[in-house]
């Protein structure tokens, strides 16, 4: 199997020595005994306490009047207690109302800053677009003389060329 060492330290061989002898473990604490007498003693108890009682079967009657108990002192605290909560319930709806206004005027300054921001910008205008709907307009009529648009044609390419010089001043 394996193999084992045993140490053996100076203090275990004093007290060896001396012969102290500690426990390691509390004593365990012995029950008294009972006598058989007296678990039977205690079994009749156990069964007289289970027995109904025939008195204890009857319904209880109450008595004729009942005691009137202070109302002054309880109704003067009740009509503190109610006044002060009908002024929560006046502070909460004053709150909510807040609540619901600072909602509302959140959500249109969330609306503007969004339009503002992603705002779709202005289509600019093409240009000479009045001249290429002239010449397409042509071209659909005389479909098969095509030649006859030339003048609406050249006014285009003449209106773009000027278009792109001033995009471009630097063409030429």
């Amino acid at each position: 199997m394996g193999d084992f060492s045993i140490q053996i330290s100076n203090k275990l061989i004093n007290q060896l020595a001396e012969g102290n002898e500690q426990p390691k473990r509390r004593a365990k604490k012995t029950k008294p005994k009972v006598s058989p007498q007296s678990k039977a003693d205690q079994a009749k108890t156990r069964l007289d306490a289970e027995k109904p009682n025939p008195a204890a079967e009857l319904p209880m009657q109450p008595p004729f009047f009942f005691p009137i108990p202070p109302q002054a002192a309880a109704s003067t605290e009740l009509e503190s207690i109610k006044s002060v909560v009908k002024e929560s319930e006046k502070v909460l709806e004053k709150l909510e109302l807040q609540e619901k206004n600072i909602v509302h005027e959140v959500t249109e300054r969330a609306k503007d800053l969004r339009e503002k921001e992603f705002k779709i910008p202005e289509p600019k205008p093409m240009p000479c677009s009045s001249y290429h709907e002239a010449w397409m307009k042509c071209y659909k009529e005389n479909i098969g003389d095509p030649l006859k648009c030339s003048g609406f044609v050249k006014s285009f390419q003449d209106c773009a060329r000027r278009s792109r010089q001033q995009v471009n001043p630097e063409e030429k």
